[in-house]
């Protein structure tokens, strides 16, 4: 899939990121703790970006067709971030579900030595982008913790794929949510975040110590940058897509 060239805009900036200021329109079960055993059917050939199409324009006189939904869950750890990921791409203001933490949660929700963080999603995160003229994304951010993993079923209802969020100095994290789609048979792609700039361990270290096949995407983005996670949700795009064709031809 092409990556549509859009505009440098402000973190954040929910007007210059809407899809009217990038095209001109007008406005109007749950996760198990532990990495569980690879499935023993033969994994699907590794995955290679197909080439780019840059999208058609209607014929003259038409009307353009509304764009295809797609839904897209953002998954992963505690604290790795989903919240982030989702915010830095909403054309509109994102709805979060975030409530502050309190001392209840020490020894039980760890964000990590590096994180100042102090709130945490209890429910789900919500937005959406406008890839294209033909394209909208809709992003549900699922919560971290094991115990609102009863969740993670009727959020993934729909899904075409997902981007599990990791972050290289706790791999651990994201093992729940890796047998999660593993077991659900959803494509998904592995989106390390940069947390300032740098990983704790390079890409191919990472891919051996999550166990996952050559067929499952592995990047690296900055949650916090737009065009960053933008690149990374093009690729779960192709990861839905080369699914959806070897279904076609089965």
């Amino acid at each position: 899939m092409r990556s549509p060239e859009w505009p440098v805009a402000p973190l954040g900036g929910v007007a210059a990121n809407s899809a009217a200021a990038r095209y001109g329109m007008s406005p109007g079960t749950g996760p198990i703790v532990g990495r569980a055993e690879q499935p023993s059917s033969a994994p699907p050939p590794p995955y290679q970006p197909p080439s780019g199409t840059r999208a058609s324009s209607p014929p003259v006189g038409r009307p353009a067709a509304p764009p295809v939904p797609v839904k897209i869950l953002v998954a992963g750890g505690f604290g790795v971030g989903k919240t982030t990921t989702v915010g830095a791409i909403s054309e509109i203001a994102p709805l979060t579900t975030e409530a502050e933490m309190t001392t209840a949660g020490i020894g039980v929700d760890d964000p990590g030595a590096r994180s100042s963080k102090t709130t945490t999603t209890v429910a789900m995160d919500f937005g959406c982008v406008t890839i294209d003229r033909s394209l909208k994304l809709y992003l549900f951010g699922t919560p971290g913790q094991s115990r609102f993993g009863f969740m993670w079923d009727d959020l993934a209802r729909g899904a075409l794929g997902a981007l599990v969020v990791v972050d290289s100095a706790r791999l651990d994290d994201c093992f729940p949510a890796i047998d999660f789609f593993e077991r659900a048979g959803l494509p998904f792609v592995v989106g390390v975040n940069a947390f300032d700039g740098r990983l704790a361990l390079e890409l191919g270290e990472i891919r051996w110590a999550l166990a996952i096949g050559d067929h499952v995407p592995l990047v690296q983005f900055d949650a916090r940058d737009r065009l960053s996670v933008r690149d990374a949700l093009l690729v779960v795009l192709d990861r839905a897509r080369d699914r959806a064709t070897r279904d076609r031809r089965a």
